[in-house]
């Protein structure tokens, strides 16, 4: 168990990269003003935690419910939705938001919720005694509430998606509704044909003319994947249509080379003159003949931003980093034929190398790459994780490192304790130890505590674990602290020693919260947090002496 550490003080924000208005909620996907109030109310969608080379199963939703001030744009609060934001209108005398939500859950339901969000305090309440898709409301009136809704379920096929429920709720007061007091018999009414709007292209409208009216430029970022820091004070960046980008120490951005994806993974060049940049290819986005998945790899010059080369592997890759080696972990085989294997291949010369081949168990034919995230920071050689389950990927996993000649060598089990089954995360090489986050599988509900980060040597021997509720999103080390990101919005800091929680930090710009998705300690000993709501802030802390920043980060190998 992790021991008491000595506390330090809350960070400090230096700066914000790629900010602008209406940042909080990403892809706008509906939007009302309120001439009464001055209001203005959005819902959309930061995105997804997850990615073909990433973590599954995290516990994350991306849809979001945010309230600005129409003058000034100011963001009052944020409401994070388990479903995507369908339809919002305010009510005509009373300080109250009607939000409906919901989807199909992809087998039979559809689910989703009326929220009724109190304006003066940003309180949410679920107003449903049974989970329907909410398609559409409108007030009539003070009183009346029109509600559209999915059928509850698709038992007479397809036609379901194209059907609504409309009904009128009453209530003589609506701030006074709590949860669950809308009953399912008063929404008991037949089914007529429904054409479900695309709300999203208004919406964009009205945010671009009301950014505009207030002298700005709305520009809608998402999940920035990886962030790295130069020695010259320039900032790294891969996110959701942007393949890599660099801001200057000024706060301005030198470069953007645009992709139709986005990127996912940094990786400096030997020279850091270069950084490799890796593109995940999905099937809407792939060129006739690729399999889906398919990446692409681009070399791209620090300096100018130009695009030196491009690979194009077949089908999903990993980039691997580690002792000067950059490397590309990727399936290959027949998984129907039970030949699918994991291929490590140096990254110069991939398109003809051959690699070393690990099977992934017994005629394995269950391997996916997102069971096996494990991007380690500061490297002092190749870490994979390797399963040898004979059927599930996920289960029995190994740390391994990669050899000189390509073959990972098994180091440990991953899991904590082994014999459950694990899902990868981040990690950090700290002084010939590993640190890594890590979550138990779990198939209906997560228990408390059943995500972890540990210290481990590089023979298996567990220096401390901390455990929690939410799975890590990123992590990284100054050789002093370990900072661990996770899916609920907190930083947690730990003592790389001890494994002793010495700040944990709901992360906010402005106020409002946020997420990171990446983070990076930098050369000067910022720490930088790539957001899911694609921004990047850079973090210092006060120190007694009057300075601010990090220890500077230890090189892999080197005592703490």
């Amino acid at each position: 168990m992790a021991r008491e550490a000595p506390e330090i003080p809350e960070p400090t924000v230096r700066r914000v990269l790629g900010g602008g208005p209406f940042a909080e909620i990403g892809d706008p996907a509906v939007a009302v003003a309120d001439d009464r109030s001055g209001l203005l109310a959005v819902g959309g969608d930061v995105g997804s935690a997850q990615w073909t080379g990433g973590p599954r199963g995290t516990g994350w939703s991306g849809h979001r419910i945010g309230v600005y001030e129409r003058d000034g744009l100011r963001c009052r609060y944020v409401l994070r939705s388990g479903k995507p934001v369908r339809a919002l209108a305010f009510h005509p005398v009373l300080p109250l938001l009607a939000v409906g939500t919901g989807c199909y859950d992809g087998g039979y339901f559809f689910e989703g919720e009326l929220l009724l969000v109190h304006l003066d305090t940003g309180d949410a309440v679920s107003a449903l005694e049974y989970e329907r898709e909410v398609l559409d409301l409108a007030w009539r009136g003070e009183a009346e509430l029109r509600l559209v809704l999915s059928p509850s379920e698709d038992w007479e096929g397809p036609v379901a998606h194209e059907q609504g429920h409309a009904v009128v709720v009453h209530r003589a007061d609506w701030c006074a509704v709590g949860p669950g007091d809308v009953l399912g018999e008063e929404l008991d009414v037949p089914a007529a044909s429904y054409d479900r709007p695309d709300r999203g292209p208004e919406a964009r409208r009205l945010l671009t003319a009301l950014a505009g009216q207030a002298g700005r430029r709305w520009s809608p970022r998402r999940r920035v994947w990886a962030v790295e820091g130069l020695p010259d004070g320039r900032v790294l960046a891969a996110l959701d249509g942007v393949l890599a980008e660099s801001w200057l120490p000024s706060g301005e951005r030198q470069w953007a080379v645009a992709d139709e994806e986005g990127g996912r993974q940094l990786v400096m060049s030997g020279d850091a003159a270069s950084v490799w940049a890796n593109a995940e290819r999905l099937r809407r986005h792939a060129p006739p003949g690729w399999k889906r998945g398919g990446a692409r790899i681009a070399r791209i010059e620090v300096d100018t931003g130009r695009v030196l080369e491009t690979v194009r592997p077949d089908g999903y890759a990993v980039l691997v980093p580690g002792g000067g080696r950059r490397m590309v972990l990727r399936p290959v085989g027949e998984p129907s034929a039970g030949r699918e294997r994991l291929s490590m291949s140096e990254l110069d010369g991939i398109a003809g190398a051959a690699g070393a081949d690990v099977r992934q168990g017994t005629g394995a034919g269950d391997f996916a790459l997102f069971n096996h995230p494990f991007p380690v920071r500061r490297p002092s050689r190749p870490y994979v994780l390797v399963g040898t389950h004979a059927q599930w990927s996920h289960r029995d996993l190994w740390v391994s490192a990669v050899d000189e000649d390509g073959t990972p060598r098994p180091l440990f089990p991953h899991g904590r304790p082994p014999t459950e089954d694990h899902f990868g995360g981040p990690a950090v090489e700290i002084a010939q130890s590993l640190v890594y986050a890590g979550s138990v599988h779990e198939p209906h509900a997560r228990r408390p505590g059943s995500c972890y980060v540990v210290r481990r040597s590089l023979d298996g021997e567990v220096m401390w674990e901390h455990r929690g509720d939410h799975r890590a999103t990123a992590l990284d080390s100054d050789g002093e602290n370990v900072y661990a990101a996770d899916v609920s919005g907190a930083l947690t800091v730990l003592d790389a020693e001890t494994g002793g929680v010495r700040r944990r930090i709901a992360l906010a710009v402005d106020g409002v919260p946020t997420c990171a998705l990446s983070l990076a300690v930098t050369p000067q000993g910022w720490l930088l947090v790539g957001t899911f709501d694609g921004r990047i802030v850079e973090y210092g802390w006060d120190r007694p002496t009057g300075t601010m920043g990090f220890r500077r980060p230890a090189g892999p190998g080197t005592r703490v």
